[in-house]
């Protein structure tokens, strides 16, 4: 990468990181969910995030239960590696601070309300004006336009994108998803985007304005489903557990409970079929190909589940996973994490030093060579302010500043 992608200071208020993306200075003005988890993202890759807060301080520091040591485990799930400060953006003085901190970042992340920072000359305009290099970050709920005014809550967007409309039984209500998806769907593109406009701004030495709206994520994220609306006018319906294109696909009743099958080829159905004692079935017209099989699954359903009813679940799982039909039993999060551990994947890591560490979900990305990093625990609220404002003191600012950034890491800034 060329070497004109100008970073702030790779000295920065935890002093010099490691990473692909040691270097990088992130502003996070963001709060609750997607933004949170695409600074996180950054912060394990090696970016310096700076985490400022309104002196209430993020909104899911108070969403409990659950806690740990009194502290909301939805916040310490996506603020690991990063500096908190307290700036009250109404105060002149903290307004002043958080633009010297702008002023010394490459990217500036936000999710306020559309037009909410142009009263404090931080709205798009103003700031490609007096940060031209800078990539700012602004995620919506609805779009900047017609959906400006419209509150961004994660079930707002799950009700209105349609995927609530496809989530749950046939004969039953809409069903919204057991986590906020759409929010870490957005996170991840917004991480995307940073990540290819500090690519961008490499060769260009020019900034810019990217926008993101969890609507839009989660349209994309249908795939499939918006898809098949989009391009042959098909309006998916509810199908519980059932897969709109495939079948065998999902839970069936074995001897104890149930066990997910999932046959995506007419070989695996082969095998499937073979291992219930239906082998005939294979070559029933009703079940030959996966057009065959969607048209005819309840009486499908029956010849499975007759001989997966002669073993248990977890007996199945050994039975189908040797012959590869792909299985899985159905587990609770705390199994998940233990089924993750026994595999060897350590999901679990603990971030911080001594008692105060924290066990948290890893990042998921591993590399051969320039790795994730843990350095710091999700920060108490302002916990480092007092070494902000001494990184701001001892950091040039951007119109002062001739550092580079190349993705390898910086230099030492003073």
């Amino acid at each position: 990468m060329p070497e004109d992608a100008r970073v702030a200071s790779s000295a920065s208020p935890a002093g010099t990181s490691a990473g692909p993306l040691a270097g990088l200075i992130v502003a996070d003005f963001s709060r609750v969910l997607a933004g949170p988890y695409a600074t996180m993202l950054l912060a394990d890759l090696g970016a310096t995030v700076i985490k400022v807060e309104a002196p209430q301080g993020d909104d899911t520091r108070h969403w409990t239960p659950p806690s740990r040591d009194g502290v909301s485990t939805y916040y310490l799930s996506v603020n690991r590696n990063k500096e908190s400060v307290v700036l009250d953006l109404a105060d002149p003085a903290d307004l002043d601070t958080a633009c010297a901190i702008i002023d010394r970042a490459d990217v500036f992340v936000e999710n306020f309300k559309v037009g909410g920072l142009a009263k404090f000359g931080l709205d798009p305009e103003s700031v490609a004006r007096r940060w031209p290099d800078l990539i700012h970050a602004s995620i919506t709920g609805f779009g900047l336009d017609g959906g400006a005014d419209m509150p961004g809550y994660d079930l707002l967007v799950q009700a209105m994108s349609g995927m609530m409309h496809t989530t749950g039984n046939q004969d039953g209500p809409p069903q919204r998803a057991g986590v906020a998806i759409f929010d870490v769907v957005t996170g991840m593109h917004a991480t995307i985007g940073i990540l290819a406009a500090v690519h961008e701004r490499a060769a260009s030495g020019q900034g810019q304005h990217i926008v993101l709206d969890l609507l839009s994520s989660a349209q994309s994220s249908l795939v499939n489903q918006t898809t098949g609306y989009a391009a042959c006018g098909n309006e998916p319906m509810r199908m519980g557990n059932e897969h709109p294109s495939l079948f065998p696909y999902g839970p069936f009743r074995a001897a104890d409970r149930d066990i997910v099958i999932c046959c995506g080829n007419n070989s695996q159905f082969v095998r499937l079929a073979t291992e219930v004692g239906a082998a005939w079935a294979a070559t029933d017209p009703r079940f030959a190909t996966v057009h065959d099989r969607n048209l005819h699954r309840d009486e499908l359903r029956a010849i499975l589940e007759e001989g997966l009813a002669s073993r248990n679940a977890e007996e199945w799982f050994d039975v189908l996973q040797a012959v590869k039909v792909p299985c899985a039993p159905i587990l609770t999060v705390g199994e998940g994490v233990q089924f993750a551990q026994g595999l060897g994947l350590d999901t679990v890591v603990q971030v911080g030093e001594g008692d105060s560490a924290v066990p948290l979900i890893k990042n998921p990305i591993s590399f051969a060579r320039t790795g994730v990093s843990y350095r710091k625990a999700p920060p108490a609220l302002g916990a480092d302010g007092a070494d902000v404002m001494e990184w701001i003191r001892r950091t040039p600012a951007r119109s002062e500043n001739t550092l580079t950034f190349s993705g390898r890491g910086g230099e030492d800034g003073h």
